[in-house]
Protein backbone atom coordinates (compact mmCIF):
# COMPACT_ATOMS: atom_id res chain seq x y z
CA UNK A 1 0.00 0.00 0.00
CA UNK A 2 2.80 2.16 0.80
CA UNK A 3 4.52 1.57 -2.20
CA UNK A 4 1.16 2.26 -4.70
CA UNK A 5 0.66 5.67 -2.33
CA UNK A 6 4.38 6.92 -2.94
CA UNK A 7 4.17 6.44 -6.79
CA UNK A 8 0.58 7.47 -7.10
CA UNK A 9 1.19 10.10 -4.67
CA UNK A 10 0.19 13.16 -6.97
CA UNK A 11 -2.70 11.86 -8.27
CA UNK A 12 -3.96 10.75 -5.13
CA UNK A 13 -3.36 13.54 -3.42
CA UNK A 14 -5.44 15.29 -6.38
CA UNK A 15 -8.29 13.39 -5.88
CA UNK A 16 -8.99 13.93 -2.07
CA UNK A 17 -8.18 17.79 -2.72
CA UNK A 18 -10.86 17.09 -5.57
CA UNK A 19 -13.60 15.74 -3.21
CA UNK A 20 -12.86 18.06 -0.48
CA UNK A 21 -13.48 21.03 -2.87
CA UNK A 22 -16.48 19.66 -4.29
CA UNK A 23 -18.08 18.87 -0.78
CA UNK A 24 -17.81 15.13 -0.70
CA UNK A 25 -18.38 13.95 3.12
CA UNK A 26 -15.79 12.79 5.16
CA UNK A 27 -17.24 8.89 5.14
CA UNK A 28 -17.23 9.01 1.01
CA UNK A 29 -13.74 10.97 0.78
CA UNK A 30 -12.53 7.55 3.05
CA UNK A 31 -14.55 4.98 1.18
CA UNK A 32 -13.45 6.32 -2.18
CA UNK A 33 -9.90 6.84 -1.27
CA UNK A 34 -9.65 2.78 0.34
CA UNK A 35 -11.55 2.29 -3.51
CA UNK A 36 -9.05 3.83 -5.30
CA UNK A 37 -5.90 2.50 -3.31
CA UNK A 38 -7.04 -1.15 -4.16
CA UNK A 39 -7.68 -0.56 -7.93
CA UNK A 40 -4.43 1.54 -8.35
CA UNK A 41 -2.97 -1.74 -6.36
CA UNK A 42 -4.14 -3.84 -9.13
CA UNK A 43 -2.06 -1.94 -12.16
CA UNK A 44 1.11 -3.01 -10.94
CA UNK A 45 2.63 0.13 -11.68
CA UNK A 46 1.25 1.26 -14.88
CA UNK A 47 1.17 4.92 -15.24
CA UNK A 48 -2.83 6.54 -15.51
CA UNK A 49 -2.38 7.22 -19.06
CA UNK A 50 -1.99 3.70 -20.25
CA UNK A 51 -4.70 2.43 -17.96
CA UNK A 52 -7.59 1.56 -20.23
CA UNK A 53 -11.63 0.18 -20.10
CA UNK A 54 -9.75 -3.27 -19.89
CA UNK A 55 -7.80 -3.05 -16.85
CA UNK A 56 -10.40 -1.48 -15.45
CA UNK A 57 -13.05 -4.15 -16.09
CA UNK A 58 -10.52 -6.73 -14.92
CA UNK A 59 -9.96 -5.06 -11.74
CA UNK A 60 -13.70 -5.50 -11.03
CA UNK A 61 -13.95 -9.00 -12.05
CA UNK A 62 -10.73 -9.58 -9.56
CA UNK A 63 -13.56 -7.75 -6.92
CA UNK A 64 -15.98 -10.12 -8.00
CA UNK A 65 -13.85 -13.34 -7.64
CA UNK A 66 -13.55 -12.38 -3.90
CA UNK A 67 -17.53 -13.15 -3.57
CA UNK A 68 -18.25 -9.15 -2.84
CA UNK A 69 -21.90 -8.03 -3.70
CA UNK A 70 -23.00 -6.14 -6.59
CA UNK A 71 -23.63 -3.49 -4.75
CA UNK A 72 -20.28 -3.17 -3.38
CA UNK A 73 -18.72 -3.88 -6.58
CA UNK A 74 -20.90 -0.98 -8.20
CA UNK A 75 -19.44 1.36 -5.51
CA UNK A 76 -16.26 0.38 -6.20
CA UNK A 77 -17.14 0.92 -9.49
CA UNK A 78 -18.30 4.62 -9.28
CA UNK A 79 -14.63 5.34 -6.84
CA UNK A 80 -12.66 4.66 -10.05
CA UNK A 81 -15.40 6.32 -12.21
CA UNK A 82 -15.32 9.50 -9.60
CA UNK A 83 -11.26 9.51 -9.42
CA UNK A 84 -10.54 9.51 -13.20
CA UNK A 85 -13.49 12.24 -13.64
CA UNK A 86 -11.29 14.66 -10.86
CA UNK A 87 -8.07 13.80 -12.26
CA UNK A 88 -9.69 15.00 -15.53
CA UNK A 89 -11.45 18.11 -14.61
CA UNK A 90 -7.67 18.80 -12.91
CA UNK A 91 -6.38 17.98 -16.04
CA UNK A 92 -3.99 15.03 -15.27
CA UNK A 93 -5.03 12.42 -17.46
CA UNK A 94 -7.00 12.85 -20.96
CA UNK A 95 -9.83 10.48 -20.56
CA UNK A 96 -11.54 8.16 -18.35
CA UNK A 97 -11.23 4.60 -18.67
CA UNK A 98 -13.97 3.78 -16.24
CA UNK A 99 -16.74 5.98 -17.73
CA UNK A 100 -17.66 3.37 -20.03
CA UNK A 101 -18.14 0.34 -17.99
CA UNK A 102 -21.17 -1.11 -17.08
CA UNK A 103 -23.21 -1.46 -13.77
CA UNK A 104 -23.76 -4.86 -12.20
CA UNK A 105 -27.49 -5.18 -12.26
CA UNK A 106 -28.94 -5.22 -8.50
CA UNK A 107 -31.46 -7.15 -7.10
CA UNK A 108 -34.40 -4.65 -7.30
CA UNK A 109 -37.19 -6.41 -5.84
CA UNK A 110 -35.21 -7.49 -2.61
CA UNK A 111 -37.32 -6.79 0.69
CA UNK A 112 -35.43 -4.91 3.06
CA UNK A 113 -35.28 -6.89 6.78
CA UNK A 114 -36.75 -4.45 9.16
CA UNK A 115 -38.32 -4.13 12.76
CA UNK A 116 -41.95 -3.70 13.32
CA UNK A 117 -42.97 -1.03 16.34
CA UNK A 118 -42.96 -3.88 19.28
CA UNK A 119 -39.22 -4.87 17.86
CA UNK A 120 -38.09 -1.65 18.28
CA UNK A 121 -39.26 -0.69 21.82
CA UNK A 122 -37.59 -4.20 22.75
CA UNK A 123 -34.33 -2.78 21.03
CA UNK A 124 -34.32 0.55 22.79
CA UNK A 125 -34.43 -1.67 25.92
CA UNK A 126 -31.38 -3.10 24.96
CA UNK A 127 -29.37 -0.37 24.75
CA UNK A 128 -26.96 -0.27 27.54
CA UNK A 129 -23.93 0.84 29.23
CA UNK A 130 -22.52 4.30 30.05
CA UNK A 131 -23.48 6.27 27.62
CA UNK A 132 -27.20 4.80 27.14
CA UNK A 133 -28.49 8.44 26.64
CA UNK A 134 -26.26 9.04 24.04
CA UNK A 135 -26.90 5.62 21.90
CA UNK A 136 -30.39 5.69 22.32
CA UNK A 137 -30.03 9.39 20.94
CA UNK A 138 -28.22 8.17 18.00
CA UNK A 139 -30.64 5.24 17.25
CA UNK A 140 -33.56 7.36 17.74
CA UNK A 141 -32.48 9.84 14.76
CA UNK A 142 -32.36 6.12 12.83
CA UNK A 143 -35.66 4.58 13.49
CA UNK A 144 -37.94 7.86 13.77
CA UNK A 145 -36.37 10.22 11.57
CA UNK A 146 -34.86 7.56 9.29
CA UNK A 147 -31.11 9.28 8.94
CA UNK A 148 -28.23 6.84 7.45
CA UNK A 149 -24.94 6.17 9.64
CA UNK A 150 -22.86 8.35 8.06
CA UNK A 151 -25.34 11.83 8.42
CA UNK A 152 -25.68 10.73 12.60
CA UNK A 153 -22.01 11.24 12.48
CA UNK A 154 -21.75 14.30 10.38
CA UNK A 155 -23.86 15.92 12.49
CA UNK A 156 -23.29 19.12 14.67
CA UNK A 157 -24.63 21.04 17.61
CA UNK A 158 -25.51 23.35 14.84
CA UNK A 159 -27.63 21.62 12.89
CA UNK A 160 -30.01 21.37 15.52
CA UNK A 161 -32.56 24.22 16.34
CA UNK A 162 -34.45 23.43 19.72
CA UNK A 163 -36.54 26.35 19.65
CA UNK A 164 -38.18 24.90 15.91
CA UNK A 165 -37.39 21.56 16.69
CA UNK A 166 -35.84 21.05 13.38
CA UNK A 167 -32.97 19.26 12.13
CA UNK A 168 -30.62 20.00 9.31
CA UNK A 169 -29.15 16.77 7.78
CA UNK A 170 -26.34 17.03 4.71
CA UNK A 171 -26.75 13.79 3.20
CA UNK A 172 -26.01 11.67 -0.04
CA UNK A 173 -25.58 14.01 -3.43
CA UNK A 174 -23.93 16.71 -0.76
CA UNK A 175 -27.66 17.93 -0.22
CA UNK A 176 -28.97 19.01 2.88
CA UNK A 177 -32.78 18.74 4.13
CA UNK A 178 -34.23 19.86 6.56
CA UNK A 179 -36.57 17.69 9.10
CA UNK A 180 -39.31 18.23 12.15
CA UNK A 181 -37.82 16.10 15.19
CA UNK A 182 -41.03 14.60 17.21
CA UNK A 183 -41.01 16.18 20.56
CA UNK A 184 -40.21 12.63 22.46
CA UNK A 185 -36.95 12.21 20.31
CA UNK A 186 -36.02 16.22 21.10
CA UNK A 187 -36.25 15.30 24.51
CA UNK A 188 -33.74 12.60 23.95
CA UNK A 189 -31.50 14.54 22.20
CA UNK A 190 -31.01 17.59 24.20
CA UNK A 191 -30.21 15.55 27.22
CA UNK A 192 -27.61 13.42 25.23
CA UNK A 193 -26.40 16.66 24.10
CA UNK A 194 -26.18 18.15 27.71
CA UNK A 195 -24.05 14.92 28.50
CA UNK A 196 -22.00 15.19 25.66
CA UNK A 197 -18.61 15.27 26.47
CA UNK A 198 -16.38 18.23 25.00
CA UNK A 199 -14.39 17.39 22.17
CA UNK A 200 -10.65 17.82 22.37
CA UNK A 201 -10.53 20.14 19.55
CA UNK A 202 -11.56 23.49 20.36
CA UNK A 203 -13.52 24.44 17.00
CA UNK A 204 -14.71 20.57 16.86
CA UNK A 205 -18.72 21.13 16.85
CA UNK A 206 -19.97 17.14 16.60
CA UNK A 207 -23.50 16.78 18.37
CA UNK A 208 -21.74 12.71 19.39
CA UNK A 209 -18.69 12.07 20.63
CA UNK A 210 -16.65 9.55 21.96
CA UNK A 211 -15.52 8.70 25.53
CA UNK A 212 -11.94 10.13 24.52
CA UNK A 213 -13.95 13.35 23.51
CA UNK A 214 -13.62 13.07 19.41
CA UNK A 215 -16.49 12.65 17.43
CA UNK A 216 -18.40 9.65 17.35
CA UNK A 217 -16.51 7.14 14.25
CA UNK A 218 -19.03 5.58 11.91
CA UNK A 219 -17.09 1.91 12.67
CA UNK A 220 -18.08 2.88 16.43
CA UNK A 221 -21.92 3.71 15.82
CA UNK A 222 -21.60 0.04 13.53
CA UNK A 223 -20.02 -1.67 16.86
CA UNK A 224 -22.37 -0.44 18.86
CA UNK A 225 -25.65 -1.13 16.98
CA UNK A 226 -24.26 -4.90 16.17
CA UNK A 227 -24.28 -5.52 20.32
CA UNK A 228 -27.52 -3.95 20.59
CA UNK A 229 -28.74 -6.04 18.54
CA UNK A 230 -27.28 -9.33 19.86
CA UNK A 231 -28.61 -8.43 23.24
CA UNK A 232 -32.02 -7.71 21.35
CA UNK A 233 -31.55 -11.45 20.09
CA UNK A 234 -29.79 -13.20 22.91
CA UNK A 235 -33.34 -15.00 23.76
CA UNK A 236 -33.29 -16.21 19.80
CA UNK A 237 -31.17 -19.81 19.03
CA UNK A 238 -28.07 -19.22 17.58
CA UNK A 239 -29.11 -20.38 14.06
CA UNK A 240 -32.65 -18.52 14.04
CA UNK A 241 -30.85 -15.27 14.67
CA UNK A 242 -31.15 -12.64 11.96
CA UNK A 243 -28.48 -10.79 10.50
CA UNK A 244 -29.14 -7.24 11.39
CA UNK A 245 -26.83 -3.67 11.09
CA UNK A 246 -27.60 -0.63 12.03
CA UNK A 247 -29.19 0.23 8.40
CA UNK A 248 -32.14 -1.76 9.25
CA UNK A 249 -32.83 0.89 11.87
CA UNK A 250 -33.89 3.51 8.46
CA UNK A 251 -35.62 0.64 7.08
CA UNK A 252 -37.96 0.69 9.78
CA UNK A 253 -38.79 4.37 9.63
CA UNK A 254 -39.89 3.99 5.84
CA UNK A 255 -42.07 0.78 6.81
CA UNK A 256 -43.67 2.38 9.43
CA UNK A 257 -44.33 5.77 7.71
CA UNK A 258 -45.30 4.03 4.36
CA UNK A 259 -47.84 1.64 6.34
CA UNK A 260 -49.63 4.35 8.28
CA UNK A 261 -50.43 6.02 5.42
CA UNK A 262 -47.89 8.57 4.40
CA UNK A 263 -47.08 9.25 0.50
CA UNK A 264 -44.11 8.34 -1.17
CA UNK A 265 -42.78 11.79 -2.23
CA UNK A 266 -43.09 12.53 1.32
CA UNK A 267 -40.99 9.51 2.46
CA UNK A 268 -38.60 10.22 -0.17
CA UNK A 269 -37.84 13.55 1.15
CA UNK A 270 -37.67 12.23 4.62
CA UNK A 271 -35.35 9.63 3.68
CA UNK A 272 -32.83 11.97 0.88
CA UNK A 273 -33.33 9.62 -1.59
CA UNK A 274 -32.61 11.37 -5.42
CA UNK A 275 -35.39 9.12 -7.02
CA UNK A 276 -38.51 7.74 -6.09
CA UNK A 277 -37.53 4.50 -7.20
CA UNK A 278 -35.10 3.59 -4.50
CA UNK A 279 -38.21 4.75 -2.06
CA UNK A 280 -40.58 2.01 -4.01
CA UNK A 281 -38.69 -0.63 -2.02
CA UNK A 282 -39.95 0.17 0.74
CA UNK A 283 -43.42 -1.09 -0.52
CA UNK A 284 -43.67 -4.18 0.63
CA UNK A 285 -46.22 -6.16 2.11
CA UNK A 286 -45.68 -9.35 4.06
CA UNK A 287 -48.12 -12.70 3.43
CA UNK A 288 -50.16 -12.01 6.12
CA UNK A 289 -51.43 -8.75 4.78
CA UNK A 290 -51.91 -10.78 1.23
CA UNK A 291 -54.05 -13.33 2.39
CA UNK A 292 -56.24 -10.26 4.50
CA UNK A 293 -55.93 -8.50 1.31
CA UNK A 294 -57.58 -12.05 -1.05
CA UNK A 295 -60.08 -12.92 2.11
CA UNK A 296 -61.55 -9.76 1.76
CA UNK A 297 -63.15 -11.18 -2.02
CA UNK A 298 -66.20 -12.39 -2.40
CA UNK A 299 -65.61 -15.27 -4.81
CA UNK A 300 -68.71 -16.88 -6.53
CA UNK A 301 -68.10 -20.02 -7.77
CA UNK A 302 -70.25 -21.14 -10.96
CA UNK A 303 -72.67 -23.97 -10.17
CA UNK A 304 -71.02 -27.56 -10.52
CA UNK A 305 -68.44 -26.50 -7.92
Amino acid sequence: MSDVKDFYEEPLDAFLIWMKDAGYTVYTQKSYMSDAYEFLESLNGKTLDHVKKLHVMSYLSSVRERGVSDSTRNRKHAAVNCFFKALMDLELVAQNPASGVKKSKTETNKVPSYLNEQELIRFFEAVQGKYRTRNIAVFLLMAYMGLRIGEVHALNISDYNAQHRTLSVFGKGRKWRSLPVPESVSQILEQAISQRLEPWRAKEDAMFTSQKGRRLSIRCIQQIASETFDRFQEDVPVQQRLSYSSHKLRHSFATMLLRKGADLRTVQELLGHSSIQTTTIYTHVSSREKEEAIARLDIQLPTGF
